[in-house]
């Protein structure tokens, strides 16, 4: 079944309200923020405002079949919160070195990065239990179902060296998976080696614009969303669990020619008893972690990443900063806080073990029950009570 989605409302004239970042080095493409596409695919869902639905807290939309094959627009540019890095940008960073931390921290943190392996937890279909793998990869239990989100189980990825910590799960301890979720189409988030080891029937949820890249590789279930939008799956006791894809502050790219030709964003899981899990994937800092609370509220458990964000003057747009991340769960309104995105591969500048330091102490700052950030080290696993 093919699905054709309506075009694209007509940018504001003017910037959106809350972008944290502009810059005289960067190549502007766009000034809007997360809305969704116009046309009959967006009604009735929260678009922050700017666009078609009903408006902030007005809940989940109606939910899209699993599988459906959908036309999309060639480019989803103009859903950048801010520019792209452009050539002076490029410069100073080649210029700088700014990309990599010190060879001291290097030597100083590896050895101390927490890498703690355990037996997966097996909950009964009513609780909800996490387990990180490493960087944005979570083996999540909801529902009765085992969802990986993210999963990266490489060594290395295009681009940079080699894990500074291990996978936290080995593959052959893993359950049957269920379910991936995918926040979006970077090296370091979308990994062929790991797909390739799932089995071809594996229900995978992907932001708009990948579901193409999936099913050349043989995937037959590919569940294809844009902003605020969700789809259900049954779970083995005859339940369902709910899929939704929310904003982020990102963009996406694989290759020279396909910037921006797939969404990015985050996930909301909702099982049979309300319980939620907010899967972030990449993003920087913004007013859109208040509109994904208010559309779903109490949410439990918020993956939330807290790395990759040295030097600020490049980052920030794109990766929030463990201050920055405390700030959006309690935007967002969760109850628990779980860190991530930190402590794996070497992406930017800061000393490997500097954002577990910072979140804690931002946590504490914060007021926050220090029971409810769940600082795991690579391979722990919490069990939601």
């Amino acid at each position: 079944m093919t699905e054709r989605t309506g075009q694209r409302s007509e940018r504001p004239e003017g910037p959106e309200e809350g972008i944290p970042w502009q810059s005289s080095d960067l190549l502007t493409i766009s000034t809007r923020t997360a809305q969704p596409a116009s046309g009959p695919r967006a009604e009735g869902r929260d678009d922050g405002g700017g666009g078609p639905g009903k408006g902030p807290g007005s809940g989940p939309a109606e939910a899209h079949p699993l599988g459906a094959k959908r036309l999309w627009s060639r480019s989803f540019a103009d859903r950048l919160t801010s520019p792209l890095p452009g050539v002076r940008a490029m410069a100073r960073m080649a210029r700088e070195g700014a990309m990599r931390p010190s060879a001291q921290s290097l030597r100083e943190d590896i050895p101390r990065l927490p890498f703690a392996p355990g037996p997966l937890p097996e909950p009964d279909a009513g609780t909800v239990a996490a387990t990180w793998a490493g960087h944005a990869s979570w083996v999540l239990r909801i529902g009765g179902l085992t969802v990986l989100t993210d999963p990266v189980w490489s060594r290395r990825i295009f681009g940079t060296p080699a894990r500074m910590t291990p996978v936290g799960v080995a593959w052959q301890d893993l359950p049957k998976v269920d379910a991936v979720v995918i926040s979006h189409n970077h090296y370091d988030h979308l990994d062929a080696p790991t797909l390739r080891r799932l089995p071809r029937d594996t229900y995978l949820f992907v932001p708009a614009g990948l579901g193409a890249w999936c099913r050349k590789r043989g995937f037959t279930t590919v569940t294809e969303l844009d902003w605020w939008e969700g789809a259900e799956l049954p779970t083995p006791d005859g339940a369902r669990v709910r899929f939704d894809f929310v904003p982020a502050h990102h963009w996406s790219k694989r290759s020279l020619t396909d910037t921006c030709r797939s969404l990015w964003g985050g996930w909301v899981l909702t099982d049979q008893h309300g319980q939620r899990v907010y899967f972030a994937g990449d993003t920087g800092y913004g007013h859109w972690f208040s509109q994904i609370g208010r559309r779903y509220p109490g949410i439990d458990l918020a993956l939330l990443p807290i790395g990759a964000y040295d030097p600020r003057w490049m980052l920030r747009p794109v990766h929030a900063d463990p201050e920055e991340a405390v700030l959006a769960c309690q935007d967002a309104g969760a109850r628990r806080m779980a860190p991530m995105h930190w402590g794996t591969f070497v992406l930017s500048a800061e000393p490997p073990l500097e954002p577990l330091t910072r979140v804690r102490a931002a946590w504490k700052e914060a007021g926050r029950p220090p029971e409810d950030l769940w600082d795991l080290p690579v391979g722990g696993s919490r069990i939601m009570e």
